[in-house]
């Protein structure tokens, strides 16, 4: 079993950043390896129970799908997700938590569990995360960028402190 964690300081608001990671049609302006997601079934309000299906890029040109189930939704401030697998035992889980610091500052913290069960891939297993890890950390990087770049991207939530 592998796991990864990342904690970036980001000059946001939690809020902005939130709705920033709750607008899918915006990820593939700032994650590398999203081409698309969709939300096959929407959760209760809040979010919690909410399946999405993630298509991303893959090396040599070749594309996967991921579908993750969301849980434990704290509105502006954290969502765990599992990657289901195809196959019992190869289900990742992963967290995006965000810590107010101040009105424009959120230290955002992203962490994942990856545990591959089947040959080839679990010969391969330290590559492939590293390579995932590098990119999930880029994306993060990039939305916190993306937000820089974009002050006109709810302003209503700008210094909102929350």
């Amino acid at each position: 079993m592998r796991e990864h964690q990342f904690t970036l300081d980001a000059p946001h608001a939690a809020a902005r950043l939130w709705a920033l990671f709750q607008d899918y049609d915006r990820w593939t302006e700032y994650a590398p390896m999203v081409l698309r997601v969709d939300v096959v079934y929407p959760g209760d309000e809040r979010g919690n129970g909410l399946l999405r299906r993630v298509i991303y890029r893959m090396p040599l040109g070749r594309r996967g799908s991921a579908l993750e189930l969301v849980t434990g939704v704290e509105r502006e401030r954290q969502y765990l997700y599992t990657m289901l697998g195809r196959e019992p035992g190869n289900d990742q889980t992963g967290s995006v938590r965000l810590v107010p610091l101040g009105p424009h500052h959120t230290r955002l913290h992203f962490e994942e569990r990856y545990h591959l069960t089947k040959r080839p891939w679990r010969w391969f297993e330290r590559p492939i995360y590293r390579f995932i890890c590098r990119q999930n950390e880029r994306s993060m990087r990039r939305a916190v960028e993306w937000l820089s770049a974009h002050p006109d991207y709810r302003p209503d939530l700008v210094g909102s402190g929350r």
